[in-house]
This record gives structure tokens, C-alpha cells and sequence, in this order.
């Protein structure tokens, strides 16, 4: 599990959605001056893999007050010892994962996610209307929130800077103008709304949610995406899916999770989103060191959902490993292994020094298997071996899909501008369900064999769903006189039968 961060000072709530912020960690581990990279297993039967190591930078993180403070009061009193050069067995998926048998259209994946939540968007923001002014009634309907959302995304594609230009003369696009006209597009926004006002909460009194005014949307968009089977991160090719199966948006205070121990801000959002992962299936779990800790990993281990993360040095209680000074005299590649067992769960730590060294944390992933990766050394100017650790490889395959997803959404992000800041996080969640009916589509397309040229590009796919939104049961109004079609004309003119002939004009009877 990875999710990004968008600064622990903040105050003021974030238009970013999705979880929890966490520190300038990183997602993979990559130590290469070198952007291709190949690399060789050492053990016979082991496939050849692309090496997607990153640097990894959480050696000396400042740790957050509440956090030291958390740290010091945990004594656990481990016993750490020199790992086995043993290879433990990979737990293996219990379930099995569900096969798609055709190809759906667009607007069908798209509609699936945010069905539930246009419901509710009709009936709020009629609701909201009235209670501004009950002699101007909105009259808003689940097909015209429909087409509202469905100009949002033209607009994402398009991307003008004023929302008005889709309307003017100079920068008309007919595909926007001609579904809605710019007076009943900017009244549905004003009275966009998700909850109904009489019932909150004000800030400082028991029972206030930061969130009130969006929070039956994001409940929606949630049970939504919960409906998506659960499946490993990884396809057939080993491309990341970066599906998303939970969310939370940050709002400053992150508590325990229902019927868990507290275990600090950084394990309890992860026993958070976990709370929608089937246990006892083995399913795996990864994230990186702003979560990861020996309490987080064996409470996700009672539940049998095996993890792998990168730990800083500071949530290792007495578990002493070669200085980084001594590791860099050793060399790139070399690295330690140290195991202990904590209420009942083998726990294997492995320090591995590559450009800088790093610390990672695993109850099912241990060194053992090594492979060589190839780097390129400045001193010598040549490509030399360097050892990799298993937990590594494994670390560096499975992360990085909150990142994807991030750039994906970023290529084509709806950019209208407004104060109110739900609505700023009701567009953020469009895009989301967006990518999201996107990387279904594209999934389901590989599992039935559609070759990957002949899948829809992000852009189109988003417009064919624009379009299909915007049409629904809606005539194309153009500006001015209304015209028949083509097709109609001539229909029309086989109905009226032969013409008369006209009279010859009163010259020709002079001639």
C-alpha cells in the first residue's frame, strides 16, 4: 500500500484526496546512476525481471513529536539474531481471482462507480436550492448531473483556462455548448451539494466531521469501489494496477481503527484501509516507511495478510546493524539479515547498502534469494554486479501504484475553478473514478486478449465516456433556427410526391 504525501504542516484541508499524508519517503529503492538496467539471477529457474530500484532516502527522517513520544513508551524487549540463509516459503493467495468474459463499454465501467452517488447529488442539491430560495426551484435531474459531469470532462481534456470560452464565439466547442447552455451549467454549479446544511455539526461541538458537507459522496464512491473484486497489484506482464479498493481523506486527526489497538497516526490509518481486505486469504501487503513498524506488521499478520515495507532505523528496538560508514567500505551490494519473533510472528529485518543503505521489514520475505543487478560505477566508469536481496526485488515489484495513479490522473484533471473547496474535492473524485473505469477497462481487455494497440488511450477513453453522458437522450441544440437533418430532408421530399412543372417565364411567350 502505498499513498503519497502532501505535507504534515498543513492546516487547511487538502483537494487532494486519498489517504494520509506521509513523510518524504519513497516508493522504490533505487540506487543506479544508470535509467536501463539488467539484471541476472543467481539461481537457476529464476526469471529475468526490469530493475526498478530507487533510492532510498529515510536513513535520518525527523519523526514526528507524537510519534517519538510514541516510540520511547514502547518497550519490546526483542531479541534479534543472525538470519538463517534460509528461504522461506511465499504464501500463496487462498482465493481465486475472478476471470472477465467481455469487453464492456466505457460508459458502463464509469457509470458503475458513481451511479450510487448521482442519486444522491440530485436530491441534495434540489434540496439545497430551495432552502436558498424557494421561489427559484432548481429542478435538477439524475440525466442532467449526468450531462454537468460529463462537460467537467471535456473540459479536463480540453483544458481552457475560463470555463465560459467552451460557450464564446471565438473558442466554441459544440460538444460542451450544445449539451447545455453556460447560464444552466454555472446555476448547477453553485448549487452543487452532497448534505443537507440544517443537519451540521458545528466545528468545536461533539459529533462535528470536517468532512460533512462531502462525506455521503465519498461513502458512495467507497462502497463503489469496494464492489471491485480484490486482486494482487501485479498482472500476467507484472505492470502495477493501481486499482483502488479504500480511501480516506486527510483531515488532521487519524484515530484507531474499529476493534484494533492503538499503535500510533501511522499503523492506524493502514488497519484503516485494510478493513475492506478479506483475512485469512494471504493476501500481501506493502508500504513504505512512514508505516511500516513491528506492531503494524503483526497485527496485519494475526489477520493473515502478509507485508513488506521499508522501517527506519528508529522502530527497530535493539536491533544493531553495521554502521552505514563500515557498509560503504564493504562495498554496493552488501548487506545484513536479522530475525526475532514478536507475539507469536517471525519477523526478518535486512539492511542492504546500495548508493545509500536502507532498512526493510517483512513476516513472510526474507535476503535469501539473491540476484545481481548491474549498476554503473563512476570511480571505475564501468557496469559492475551488484547483490540484491529477495525482499528487494519483491519491494521494488510491487510498489509505486498510488504514484501511477497520481500521474494518471494528472494528464487530464478537471480544472474548475471555485471557492467552495467540496467542490474542488467533487471534481478531484471524478477524475479518480475516471482512471479507475479506465484501468478496469484496460484489465478486462487483456484478460479477454484485446492486444494493447487496440485498446482505448486514456484521452479517448475519457471522451467517449464525456460523449456518452453528454448525448444521453439529449438532441444536439445548435444556435439560431432550428434545421432538419439530411437524412430528414430527403425523407420529407419522398413524401411530398412529383414536383409541378413551373410556367415558362412571360418573355419566353414573347419571343
Amino acid at each position: 500500500m502505498n499513498i503519497p504525501f502532501y505535507g504534515r504542516k498543513r492546516s487547511q484541508a487538502v483537494d487532494t484526496v486519498l489517504v494520509v499524508p506521509h513523510d518524504e519517503s519513497e516508493d522504490e529503492l533505487d540506487g543506479s546512476d544508470e535509467e536501463n538496467e539488467e539484471e541476472r539471477p543467481i539461481n537457476e529457474g529464476e526469471s529475468d525481471e526490469s530493475d526498478r530500484d530507487a533510492e532510498e532516502r529515510d536513513g535520518e527522517l525527523e519523526e514526528d513529536e507524537e510519534e517519538q513520544a510514541y516510540i520511547k513508551a514502547k518497550d519490546l524487549n526483542l531479541t534479534w539474531k543472525t538470519g538463517r540463509k534460509s528461504i522461506p516459503p511465499v504464501p500463496q493467495l487462498k482465493i481465486s481471482l475472478p476471470q472477465a468474459t467481455e469487453v464492456k463499454a466505457p460508459i458502463d465501467y464509469f457509470r458503475n462507480l458513481i451511479e450510487d452517488a448521482i442519486e444522491n447529488i440530485v436530491t441534495q442539491s434540489n434540496l439545497y436550492a430551495s432552502q436558498c430560495d424557494i421561489n427559484k426551484p432548481l429542478n435538477i435531474t439524475f440525466k442532467e448531473i449526468e450531462r454537468f459531469i460529463g462537460i467537467a470532462q471535456y473540459m479536463a481534456v480540453f483544458n481552457f483556462p475560463k470555463t465560459r470560452l467552451y460557450w464564446s464565439t471565438a473558442a466554441r466547442v459544440d460538444c460542451i455548448a450544445n449539451t447545455m447552455s453556460v447560464n444552466r451549467w454555472e446555476t448547477i454549479k453553485r448549487y452543487l451539494h452532497f448534505s443537507n446544511n440544517e443537519n451540521h455539526i458545528p466545528a468545536g461541538q461533539p459529533g462535528h466531521d470536517a468532512l460533512f458537507k462531502i462525506r455521503p459522496l465519498l461513502t458512495a464512491l467507497k462502497k463503489s469501489f469496494n464492489t471491485v473484486p480484490m486482486h494482487e497489484m501485479l498482472c500476467a506482464d507484472e505492470q502495477i494496477v493501481p486499482i483502488i479498493h479504500n480511501f480516506e481523506v486527510y483531515t488532521g486527526t487519524i484515530t484507531r481503527a474499529e476493534g484494533k489497538p492503538d499503535i500510533g497516526a501511522s499503523g492506524n490509518i493502514v488497519l484503516k484501509l485494510c478493513s475492506v481486505i478479506p483475512t485469512n486469504q494471504s493476501f500481501k501487503l506493502f508500504f513504505d516507511n512512514w508505516f511500516c513498524s513491528i506492531d503494524l506488521q503483526v497485527q496485519l499478520e494475526k489477520m493473515k495478510i502478509h507485508s513488506v515495507g521499508t522501517v527506519r532505523s528508529s522502530r527497530l528496538p535493539n536491533c544493531t546493524f553495521t554502521e552505514d560508514k563500515t557498509m560503504k567500505k564493504k562495498g554496493r551490494g552488501t548487506f545484513e539479515e536479522k530475525e526475532t519473533k514478536f507475539e507469536g510472528v517471525n519477523l526478518r529485518a535486512v539492511k542492504w547498502h546500495d548508493n545509500r543503505s536502507v532498512h526493510l521489514l517483512s513476516t513472510y520475505a526474507a535476503a535469501y534469494p539473491t540476484t545481481l543487478v548491474k549498476r554503473w560505477d563512476k570511480k571505475t566508469q564501468k557496469v559492475v554486479e551488484v547483490v540484491r536481496p529477495n525482499i528487494v526485488s519483491i519491494y521494488n515489484k510491487s510498489m509505486g501504484g498510488v504514484d501511477l495513479l497520481d500521474s494518471l490522473i494528472a494528464l487530464y484533471r478537471t480544472k474548475v475553478r471555485s471557492k467552495k473547496w467540496y467542490l474542488r474535492l467533487f471534481f478531484h473524485m471524478m477524475d479518480v473514478a475516471m482512471v479507475e473505469a479506465w484501468l478496469l477497462y484496460r484489465r478486462d481487455s487483456t484478460s479477454c486478449g484485446v492486444e494493447q494497440k487496440e485498446q482505448l488511450r486514456l484521452m479517448d477513453f475519457k471522451s467517449e465516456v464525456a460523449s456518452c453522458l453528454c448525448k444521453k437522450d439529449t438532441l444536439c441544440r445548435k444556435r439560431g433556427r432550428p434545421s432538419l437533418s439530411v437524412q430528414a430532408g430527403l425523407d420529407l421530399k419522398k413524401r411530398r410526391g412529383a414536383t409541378a412543372p413551373l410556367p415558362r417565364p412571360h418573355s419566353a411567350w414573347t419571343a
